[in-house]
């Protein structure tokens, strides 16, 4: 069966660069009715910056209005005229964030990729959640496209309308689905706590992420490490460019690895790439320079973190605590087949092993349900799932005692 193509039917689009194209257009949006339907595209992979470069906007009654940030500045009016509308993501998280920066910030979202992995769809993509409820082919080759890009091209234009075109019919349609699962409330719940998560503070070194940092030995070479990823990153926030396309990281791990004698032998190196590895050549030598000098040389372990010991290792280090997460998963996994809810919604991984670490005072419901609670667990989840993981710790230590028993 042939499926439409939205986008061959679609008609051509402009883009709001203008104060006063923007404020007639926040009035019409003004005047729509209805929730409203918003996404953001930024330049991820080409831009150092994770700031929005167009965003979406559509409401039926108004239409789509298609605005470009830069541009326009504060876009505090449009979040005046909409904020306490419901607003239609898909992957809320991922644009919540760059919205803020221009002053757009919802009070409540309805969210088609989590609603989507809510209800057991086995793809969430946007692509697939609208050829399956609403039986349109939506094409999505733009996705990874440089939208810093002036002017952009018709075809991306039409294909950012359309991702919020058809997020009020594919919200109605999810929304029958969740009705018939009876998971409306599990949803809002979701919803709200994707609304207000806090950001994740920055990591304390973040050149420890380098790719390939492993297959290096002992703390100089680390700092040599961490001498040109810092210096990239200044230099990436200074011109706005990814980091990695002006020096990738298996560039600064083979030049740490080769140790050039001099700035001629570095240029030399054709493992050496990047878009700004030769124009920037005394940029990287003057790096390598500063960590041979340093005395300051960091840890080989890194800094302490705050997370739990991976969880491969508790058989060792935390038979009891191994023996509870092992006992509880299985059977969370088996309530996540039951509900066709995946198991990292069920309840985040690292809520289960947190409460399996650090085991409450008591293996009851009501103390289990404490710990999840205090770990960020959602109430629906605690609700769900509290009961069956302290039957599992319990049988977890009933069993471990058996074992000690037995050998005594």
């Amino acid at each position: 069966m042939h499926v439409p193509s939205a986008d061959d039917l679609h008609g051509a689009v402009s883009v709001i660069d203008t104060r006063e194209e923007y404020l007639e257009a926040v009035e019409s949006l003004r005047q729509g009715h209805g929730p409203v339907a918003v996404d953001a595209e930024r330049a991820s992979g080409y831009r150092y910056s994770q700031r929005a470069y167009l965003i979406q906007v559509f409401r039926r009654g108004s239409g789509v209005f298609l605005f470009d940030p830069p541009a326009i500045g504060s876009m505090s009016e449009l979040n005046e005229a909409i904020r306490d509308e419901e607003w239609i993501f898909h992957a809320a998280s991922q644009d919540l964030a760059c919205l803020r920066e221009v002053g757009l910030d919802p009070t409540r979202i309805f969210d088609t990729e989590l609603g989507a992995r809510l209800v057991g769809m086995p793809r969430v993509g946007l692509g697939a959640v609208v050829e399956e409820l609403l039986g349109i082919h939506l094409a999505k080759e733009h996705s990874a496209a440089d939208w810093s890009t002036r002017p952009l091209p018709q075809s991306w234009l039409v294909y950012a309308a359309l991702d919020v075109e058809l997020l009020p019919d594919l919200r109605d349609a999810m929304l029958a689905v969740m009705e018939e699962q009876e998971k409306v409330e599990i949803a809002s719940e979701e919803f709200d706590a994707v609304l207000h998560r806090e950001a994740k503070p920055p990591k304390a070194e973040p050149w420890r992420r380098t790719s390939g940092l492993s297959t290096l030995r002992g703390p100089r070479a680390l700092g040599l490490v961490r001498e040109l990823w810092q210096t990239r990153d200044a230099f990436a926030q200074e011109v706005d460019t990814a980091a990695g396309r002006l020096l990738p990281d298996s560039s600064i791990i083979a030049a740490v690895k080769n140790n050039p004698e001099t700035k001629r032998d570095l240029g030399a190196m054709k493992e050496f790439v990047g878009r700004a590895s030769r124009t920037e050549l005394a940029r990287w030598w003057d790096a390598l320079e500063r960590g041979r000098a340093s005395s300051d040389l960091p840890s080989l372990r890194g800094p302490s973190t705050g997370e739990l010991p991976p969880a491969r290792s508790w058989a060792d280090r935390a038979p009891e605590a191994d023996a509870r997460y092992k006992a509880a998963r299985p059977r969370l996994q088996h309530m996540s087949e039951a509900m066709s809810i995946p198991l990292e919604n069920l309840l985040t991984p690292d809520h289960l092993r947190r409460v399996a670490w650090d085991a409450p005072p008591a293996f009851d419901e009501e103390h289990v349900g404490a710990a999840l609670r205090d770990a960020g667990a959602r109430e629906w989840q605690i609700r769900a799932t509290a009961g069956v993981i302290a039957q599992a710790f319990v049988e977890a230590h009933q069993s471990l005692a058996a074992d000690a028993s037995g050998q005594s």
